[in-house]
């Protein structure tokens, strides 16, 4: 697959577009890039829809200068290269945070949305005690420049998982899956990389989540975060109609550990509504 070049003011953008039907776009997570994707493409093109994905700047194979942007800004930039008038957004983490400004920006470029282990412009919730103590390690590693150890911490949170408030052991998933996260996740510590300032939405999503209008899916793994589980939680109960899948022995990524499961979800969210293009 030939990667497709976008370039807007300051970036330019790594994509890839497969398929033909109701455009998707896939917006991928802030320790990964959109390779994330790749076990679950497949199943949303058997099943008739157009797949689009980016890398974020800074991520994968996308660039930045030193400038301040608007990442939601971006996505609908993607959706304008490709001469998407209208699409469905799926985002993973961060990008779950993108794709909710972008719908709040321009909601009538999108008919319906996925949030996938995401979070929530303008809203933080306290970590436990010992995703507190992970996440200074991390910090502290990369202030050492010890970018080996944070890659491994990064895994440890997000990856290996929680639960009960205790990080799960390091072979709770399948090791080629953890590892190859990790690489992804290697790759954007190294020095030198350059991803921009993003600049905040204002009011922030947290403010204007009630007026959210798309058939909006809530997908969380029981084992995220505190922070991640209680963000899935305010979008089911404060976006009308909302509906959250809770799915057990899965992290954040959840596109790669659980992809079959993710897709099907999917596909089953958008199967009712009118073709679109």
């Amino acid at each position: 697959m030939t990667t497709i070049w976008i370039d807007l003011p300051n970036g330019r953008l790594a994509a890839d577009d497969e398929g033909d039907g109701p455009p998707v776009l896939l917006v991928h997570s802030a320790i990964v890039n959109r390779r994330s994707w790749d076990p679950v493409v497949p199943h949303l093109l058997a099943a008739g829809y157009r797949v689009i994905r980016y890398d974020m700047r800074g991520f994968g194979e996308s660039t930045s200068e030193d400038v301040e942007f608007a990442a939601h800004e971006d996505l609908v930039a993607v959706l304008d290269h490709f001469g998407v008038g209208k699409a469905a957004v799926v985002g993973n983490s961060m990008g779950a945070v993108f794709s909710i400004d972008a719908l709040l920006a321009v909601p009538d470029r999108f008919v319906a949305f996925a949030w996938v282990g995401g979070g929530i412009g303008g809203w933080d919730k306290e970590p436990s005690a010992e995703e507190e103590a992970l996440f200074q390690a991390e910090g502290d590693a990369e202030e050492a420049g010890d970018w080996d150890l944070a890659a491994e911490l990064d895994t440890r949170i997000w990856v290996d998982g929680w639960r009960d408030g205790v990080n799960q052991p390091t072979t709770r998933v399948d090791p080629a899956i953890r590892a190859a996260i990790k690489a992804m996740d290697r790759e954007l510590l190294e020095p030198g990389r350059v991803y921009g300032e993003r600049k905040k939405a204002d009011p922030p999503a947290i403010e204007r989540l009630e007026t959210i209008a798309q058939p909006t899916l809530v997908v969380i793994g029981d084992l995220d975060t505190t922070g991640t589980r209680s963000a899935a939680e305010l979008v089911a109960q404060r976006v009308a109609g909302a509906r959250i899948e809770r799915l057990p022995d899965v992290a954040h990524i959840i596109g790669m550990e659980a992809p079959e499961t993710l897709a099907a979800l999917i596909v089953e969210h958008l199967a009712p509504l009118p073709r679109w293009t």
